[in-house]
């Protein structure tokens, strides 16, 4: 019995260590080799590594595709963001779904006055999966912009987007999405973004980007795949099904867009509960994908490894419990105990200590595990899942 629980609390203890600091290590050693072989091919070569941003004559036509459900806040900054794009206006259309919208979001739409904008009120809720659809079917040119209606893409967004799919092979790419935070997520999601940024950043220069931002990514038409009912990580099926078809996906950390991060860890909490539930109904899918080279390496280490963190959590916990004869996990469980503490006093005294930098950290990162741990239980039971904004 001893000889399991050791190799239970060693095990769960490497896991958790591979998600979170191994993985991230190995990832820089093999971004820092890649850019090493890069600087050495430009010196010996002398080639212009960077993509060049097309001319006005060279930019072609794009459609952009968003859906919406109860979004009248937003929409009025959304539109005029629209308009304000730096590109060539006759170049430009905008398809809008609503999503069975049951606020003011349908009549701001049926108001915009420019030919340029193209509405659809589903009558019903279908979800966002089923309003993409429709905003894809409907659209005229073979490049698309997805994003979101709390979104504000940087006037020359677009421009950094498209002018990646000069290369044939190219079928999606994605941008970069910073939040204006509140006090508190500036101490949780502001921090742990950073660090995912920084990841995705690397990802991307190896040729691994696992996941758009539904914020700010574009699309090569024939590269898309009408999204099943229920779907809720459009954004990482997408670019998945774009590889399937044997296209490429790119990250332009350049083309960047701008949105509001859960004001709470609670709002947050109930979002990630959501991704938890999509993707593990994805799970299967995501495995039978094609995924070349070091792709594969980083979705299992990157995504599923942060899955099931919390199975490793719980595992390193409960067996250290019964092994706290020797000083060595006396000490680890002490170190565990304190982390779970300043997780509690993160919970309990959250508006009293965000002033102070990290304090609500521990809270942050075991309310987002506990919400995939919350998502595989309901999975498990079935569940639905229901698209709605995060405030």
């Amino acid at each position: 019995m001893e000889v399991f629980l050791l190799c239970a609390f060693w095990i769960s203890l490497a896991l958790v260590a591979y998600a979170y600091l191994i993985y991230p290590i190995v990832l820089f050693g093999c971004y820092s080799m890649s850019q090493l072989r890069t600087d050495l091919r430009y010196l010996l070569e002398r080639k212009d590594r960077r993509v060049r941003e097309l001319g006005d004559g060279g930019l072609p036509d794009v459609t952009f595709v968003l859906a919406a459900y109860n979004e009248e806040e937003s929409l009025p900054d959304k539109i005029t963001n629209l308009r304000r794009v730096d590109y060539p206006p006759a170049k430009l259309q905008f398809v809008i779904v609503s999503d069975g919208s049951t606020d003011s979001t349908n009549e701001i739409l049926m108001g915009i006055d420019d030919p340029r904008f193209e509405v659809f009120c589903l009558p019903t809720r279908s979800g966002k999966a089923a309003a993409l659809n429709v905003a894809v079917s409907n659209a005229r040119h073979n490049l698309l912009v997805f994003s979101d209606a709390s979104t504000v893409f940087e006037t020359d967004a677009v421009r950094k987007l498209v002018r990646h799919f000069a290369d044939t092979e190219v079928g999606v790419v994605c941008g970069t999405l910073r939040f204006h935070a509140s006090p508190e997520s500036q101490q949780t999601e502001g921090v742990y973004w950073k660090y995912e940024s920084i990841l995705r950043l690397m990802e991307g220069r190896l040729g691994a980007t696992l996941t758009a931002s539904g914020a700010i990514y574009a699309l090569r038409r024939d590269s898309w795949v009408a999204l099943p009912p229920g779907t809720v990580l459009d954004d990482f099926v997408v670019p998945v099904n774009a590889r399937q078809k044997g296209y490429s996906v790119r990250y332009d950390p350049e083309a960047t867009a701008y949105d509001f991060a859960p004001s709470t860890v609670k709002g947050e909490f109930s979002r990630r509960v959501r991704l938890a539930m999509g993707s593990f109904r994805s799970l299967g899918h995501f495995m039978r994908a094609s995924m070349p080279g070091f792709t594969r390496f980083a979705f299992i280490s990157h995504k599923l490894m942060r899955w099931i963190v919390p199975l490793f959590l719980l595992g390193m916990l409960f067996s250290n419990l019964f092994l706290l004869r020797s000083r060595f996990y006396q000490g680890a469980f002490i170190v565990q105990f304190v982390v779970y503490i300043w997780a509690g006093i993160g919970y309990f005294f959250q508006n009293r200590i965000h002033r102070f930098r990290f304090a609500l950290l521990g809270y942050f990162i075991m309310a987002m595990n506990l919400a995939f741990l919350v998502g595989l239980i309901r999975t498990l039971a079935r569940r639905e899942i229901t698209w709605q904004r995060v405030s």
